[in-house]
């Protein structure tokens, strides 16, 4: 079982590598890990195969023709420019999460007859767009209203037909905003519903930009690693042509995620949280859809919290481990 993962320094790749290091996929264990992203990513404790970890830039010619040419079965494409920075920064956005995306599906075109790879795509709830209903059904059409939405969106199209063409076999889930990430706030126009929970549960201050009316769709790291391990092991044939999966994910608004904190944390964590517009961030996460009816991912045996309070017990209980581990 040969598995690449591109985005592998990211959070959910490095979580992701130790997953499969752990489980394997669908009962078969890895026996070769590449791991490749901007920077090279830490090798996974106790992985006894090949393994390479890769500094690339995913978006340089040739790049994507050397990442595939040892045919990995299973390919895990976690790169991009977050939200925030791919709407700051047009070309670099376009670059990453369109124009690099086709490159690595035309690599593994090029590879010819006989390759046809699992390959999973980590897409977004941003493909959707106002207007929209109150809840978002499997049917509902993708809309974007951000470039990061937009490249997204494109890329799935492009996934699809792949697809349908047998030069891959792809699934492209659309991930809920994952919290709480843990490590450093990053660019994301979304980093402030994680903000708000993980630093004030270490103590420090954190800013909220929007009002705390503002209702979004979460799942948790964990919950996430589960969505791309499932994606990797199961059969696609009920897809069909369409390989674009709403994955499931808890309904809330910032009030509520606060509600939580202070069930856990106390009024001493809630008070850190300092209330500052940002109006940039808020005309990006306000296009954002709120709250989705996912039967057909539900149906495929994908599972996701079901209140904050585990969302924060989550957190709390992997970073314990993390800190556990020896560095």
């Amino acid at each position: 079982m040969r598995v690449l993962i591109i985005g592998a320094a990211g959070m959910l790749g490095a979580k992701l590598a130790a997953a499969l290091v752990a489980r394997g996929i669908g009962g078969r264990p890895v026996t070769a890990l590449t791991l490749a992203d901007v920077v090279a990513p830490r090798a996974p404790a106790g992985f006894v195969g090949a393994l390479r970890t890769l500094a690339v830039d995913l978006a340089a010619p040739g790049t994507a023709a050397a990442l595939v040419e040892r045919r990995p079965e299973v390919i895990f494409h976690l790169a991009a420019i977050v939200s925030g920075e791919a709407e700051a920064d047009f070309d670099k956005g376009y670059a990453i999460n369109l124009d690099a995306s086709r490159a690595l599906f035309d690599a593994i075109r090029a590879q010819g007859p006989g390759y046809c790879p699992r390959l999973v795509f980590t897409s977004s709830t941003a493909v959707f767009g106002t207007p929209f209903p109150a809840v978002i059904g499997d049917e509902f059409h993708a809309a974007p209203r951000s470039s990061y939405g937009t490249q997204k969106a494109m890329t799935e199209l492009l996934l699809n037909d792949y697809s349908r063409r047998g030069f891959l076999d792809g699934v492209a889930l659309r991930l809920p905003t994952i919290c709480i990430r843990p490590g450093a706030p990053n660019r994301a126009a979304s980093g402030f519903f994680s903000n708000i929970l993980r630093e004030p549960l270490a103590g420090r201050p954190a800013i909220l930009p929007v009002r705390d009316s503002l209702r979004h769709w979460f799942a948790s790291p964990r919950a996430a690693v589960g969505f791309l391990e499932r994606a990797a092991a199961m059969d696609t044939g009920p897809l069909q042509v369409d390989r674009a999966l709403n994955m499931p994910g808890l309904s809330a608004t910032v009030a509520e995620e606060i509600e939580a904190l202070r069930r856990v944390a106390g009024q001493t964590a809630v008070d850190l949280i300092r209330v500052e517009p940002d109006p940039a961030i808020a005309a990006i996460v306000e296009t954002w859809p709120q709250r989705f009816d996912t039967a057909r991912a539900h149906a495929l045996g994908f599972r996701a919290e079901a209140d904050f309070d585990q969302i924060i017990a989550v957190h709390l209980s992997d970073e314990a481990d993390a800190r556990g581990r020896p560095a």
